[in-house]
């Protein structure tokens, strides 16, 4: 049973008052800051007037945002910790405002940074030296230059793009609130309501019957509201083709990934090396068929466990020492960065009642980064401990290592640095663990990882092109033109071995990133470039630092120039590959260990 906050021991608790010692602080830098932006508003007729103007006017952004970041940092923490707290949501709630606020007033700076043109910003840069330091910033800025519309149209899309931003509402509306999936029979016998939510509960269930209704059941529902979801997705399809023509792109994926600089030809290669790869994960599924004594393997069987949950419990201390030893091979410094993780009490680390679920890393420029785990010992909470301090190490070196404007990296890189973690946590685990049982389970959880970040997501990424390419070609998005792409996809991504029972057709109405404008391949190129450097790491002494220097770059270059110095190109099919070795590798120790 979770205790009540105030009976977790200080220790374990991550310390806030690093941040504000109390909140007459808070509450002083929160006018200051509201005062400030009141002003802010004084620098649009002027701050084009000379580069030294410019630099101020830039400067004064960075530090109002600087200390809007270091307020929530402190209130959605505060509030995490204690959702019941209404004090922490209304402060909670102040700064979000704020945080829009001036979103509002400083909204002036880039349109009219375009209307001045990339040559006058340049000369004013030789005028005043000053501002070199944001010519990064700005080679960002006029690359949307030709993808920019006048003030007037610009202004008329963005109203448009909230007319039609609702698409995904009215898909997870239907799906959480307003459709009825009916009742299953559970393993005790008992009849209980399906959800959405709860179907993943029921899809892994030993009893072979349970999770066959419960797929039949969900998936037979969703297929009597096809026409309904097919219309939504559609309607966010079709305004993400006509958006990217009106803004000049040849595609809309081409559109999608110039936020992060990405060539088509990454998001492509990942899909071709994935397809050319299948075989292992097919060899994955034969095993799990032989494993659960199935004469054939369904997609309701695929999810269930073949191993026994491990029974092997980790301490914290346990857990502390593990991801230490693991990570010695990044070196001494990173070491030491962790071990003030543990000693200043980053990390936030049992469940309590009315703290949030999960884990994040999260932190600012002007505070250290902050850990919230709700860790309760398996093996599973050891490695979600490496992987967020993954995320906290390199938001550690991105800011240590950088001026503000470059201090956050890109979502594109966000899950390299946790996922290497991860990965030589694995690594060091699996060569000095002595249980069979304890390597099985971590093998298992491995292949989960690979199965669900790399191939179901690149089926997702291909379900989504083959979409969109359609209504570029002038087709229709109807509701059997999406089951049948769907369909096809499954089949080709399970395999022949694998029996694709026909309610799959109509999974794709229960994925909401096909709302999300192509972003589920930064799962599977995440985590593929991980493999990839963990690998050099591992083999090459030269590859720690080389890795050490990605982490510093912070948001200094595109992503794809950050990775490149990791030795990361992920234009290349090798660099997939890798990944698709590791999931073969780890598939023949796990057959070998439960033969």
């Amino acid at each position: 049973m979770e205790k009540p906050r105030n009976e977790i021991e200080e220790q374990y608790k991550w310390d806030l008052r690093t941040v504000y010692q109390n909140e007459n602080e808070l509450m002083n830098d929160f006018e200051t800051t509201k005062a400030k932006i009141r002003k802010f508003k004084n620098h649009e007729n002027i701050f084009l007037n000379s580069g030294e103007n410019l630099y101020n006017c830039l400067q004064e952004e960075n530090n109002i945002d600087m200390i809007l970041e270091k307020m929530w940092v402190f209130t959605s923490h505060r509030y995490d910790t204690d959702i019941t707290n209404n004090i922490n949501q209304t402060w909670k709630d102040k700064v979000y405002n704020l945080y829009e606020e001036f979103s509002k007033v400083s909204s002036f700076i880039i349109p009219k940074l375009l209307e001045k043109g990339y040559e006058n910003i340049q000369k004013m840069i030789k005028d005043y030296p000053n501002l070199q330091e944001y010519n990064f910033a700005f080679e960002e800025v006029f690359r949307y230059e030709k993808h920019t519309l006048s003030e007037n149209e610009e202004k008329l899309i963005a109203n448009l793009g909230k007319a039609f931003s609702n698409t995904s509402e009215i898909a997870e509306m239907l799906s959480y609130s307003d459709i009825d999936f009916g009742e299953i029979t559970d393993e005790s016998g008992q009849k209980v309501k399906l959800t959405d939510t709860n179907y993943s509960n029921y899809i892994i269930s030993k009893n072979r019957s349970v999770r066959q209704e419960a797929f039949k059941r969900l998936f037979t529902t969703y297929g009597k509201f096809n026409n309904t979801f097919a219309l939504a997705l559609a309607a966010d399809i079709e305004k993400r083709v006509s958006f990217s023509k009106v803004k000049k792109f040849n595609t809309c994926l081409e559109s999608a990934l110039f936020s992060d600089n990405v060539p088509v030809k990454v998001y492509e290669n990942l899909i071709d090396t994935v397809s050319n790869n299948l075989t292992p994960l097919f060899d994955y599924y034969e095993l799990k068929r032989e494993m659960l004594s199935l004469d054939e393997i369904h997609l309701y069987d695929v999810y269930t466990p073949v191993t026994k949950e491990g029974n092997k419990k980790y301490s914290f201390p346990e857990a502390k020492k593990l991801v230490l030893e693991s990570l010695k091979v990044l070196g001494e410094d990173y070491i030491n960065i962790l071990n003030k993780a543990f000693d200043e009490r980053w990390i936030d680390i049992y469940p309590n009642k009315g703290k949030k679920g999960g884990a994040y890393s999260g932190g600012a420029y002007l505070t250290n980064p902050f850990v919230l785990l709700n860790y309760i010992g398996d093996y599973h909470d050891v490695s979600t401990l490496a992987h967020e301090l993954g995320h906290s190490l390199h938001t550690y070196y991105s800011k240590e290592n950088n001026p503000y404007q470059y201090s956050s990296y890109s979502i594109f890189v966000a899950e390299v640095a946790s996922q290497v973690n991860e990965l030589l946590l694995a690594d060091y685990m699996l060569k000095h663990e002595t249980s069979k049982e304890a390597k099985i389970n971590i093998l298992n959880q491995l292949l989960d990882l690979f199965k669900s970040s790399i191939y179901r997501q690149t089926m997702f990424a291909e379900f989504e092109k083959q979409i969109s390419e359609e209504v570029e070609k002038g087709g229709i998005l109807t509701a059997d033109n999406l089951n049948n792409i769907y369909y096809n996809l499954v089949k080709k991504y399970f395999g022949d071995k694998v029996i694709a029972d026909e309610e799959i057709k109509y999974e794709w109405q229960r994925i909401p990133h096909f709302y999300y404008n192509f972003y589920v391949y930064k799962y599977s190129t995440g985590l593929a470039a991980a493999c990839y450097i963990v690998k050099n790491i591992l083999t090459d002494k030269s590859a720690k630092e080389k890795y050490l220097s990605f982490l510093k770059t912070g948001g200094s270059m595109c992503p794809l120039e950050e990775l490149q110095i990791a030795g990361v190109d992920l234009t290349d099919p090798n660099v997939i590959k890798v990944a698709m070795d590791m999931f073969r590798e780890y598939l023949a120790e796990f057959k070998s260990l439960v033969s």
